[in-house]
């Protein structure tokens, strides 16, 4: 079974700044790692693979840093990477990054299996996997929490719902975004990282991948962002202080006053 593993580099969580002149995420100088939905995808499709057999092969968009979760993956049991990084890919959309992604895939050549991690923690759109599907005409599942059976012609998961889960059975090829119930992630091993190591991360260009410049980038790109700002505070605001017991005496108090 050919497994295509959609990854994103993204800015850690807990030192995101925007930029107010560029209405984008400032990643100057902050920590990227790799995106935690895609990580339990990742696990899932290098699972699959020792299950039945096959291979994995990770796929990110992003500038050439990106390489470093690539290799990252394959420490953990993928079996190559491919960047997809070019400047005419700047200022893309969840539709244009969509398509980038499609155009890729299609450029690897016969995925049986695409995973992708139910959204990315920098934009919390989960528009990008359902977009990769639709470009691709492909049967897809979304929040995907167990993978029950595989076969070479068809595979049933189980899909979260508030009120518990559906089991889903589609025909192959096929999507599936995940969330991160669905496993535990590996940490990679010593002999993973001496492969990432040495791994020949293969780039690809617009031109690569045969993509529209229309279709592309800021030009591809049905929506923009007008505008960023943080949330003004509303209301007033105490900070207690001191042993934990001496706060709850604080807030006790505090609330004794608005009774």
């Amino acid at each position: 079974m050919n497994i295509v593993v959609c990854i994103k580099q993204v800015p850690d969580a807990k030192d995101v700044r925007l930029d107010p002149k560029t209405n984008t995420m400032s990643r100057e100088g902050v920590q990227s790692i790799m995106n935690p939905f895609d990580r339990h995808a990742l696990e899932e499709g290098v699972s699959l693979k020792e299950k039945v057999g096959g291979k994995v092969t990770v796929l990110s968009m992003g500038p050439p840093q990106a390489e470093e979760v690539l290799r990252e993956a394959i420490a953990c049991g993928a079996d190559e990477g491919v960047l997809v990084s070019d400047r005419a890919f700047a200022g893309a959309d969840t539709w244009a990054t969509s398509y980038t992604l499609a155009k890729a895939v299609e450029t690897v050549g016969n995925a049986d299996l695409i995973l992708c991690g139910k959204q990315a923690i920098d934009g919390d759109t989960a528009q990008v996997g359902p977009g990769l599907a639709y470009q691709l005409n492909l049967p897809y599942v979304t929040c995907v929490q167990k993978t029950r059976e595989v076969s070479e012609t068809a595979i049933q998961v189980e899909r979260m719902m508030d009120d518990g889960y559906d089991v889903v059975q589609l025909p192959l090829p096929a999507l599936l975004t995940v969330v991160k119930d669905i496993n535990e992630p590996r940490v990679p091993s010593l002999k993973g990282k001496m492969k990432a190591k040495k791994a020949e991360i293969k780039v690809l260009s617009a031109a690569d991948i045969g993509a529209e410049e229309d279709c592309i980038g800021l030009a591809g790109s049905p929506t923009q962002v007008a505008k960023v700002f943080a949330p003004e505070p509303r209301g007033e605001r105490r900070v207690f202080s001191g042993t934990v017991e001496e706060q709850v005496e604080q807030l006790v108090d505090e609330i004794k006053g608005y009774l």
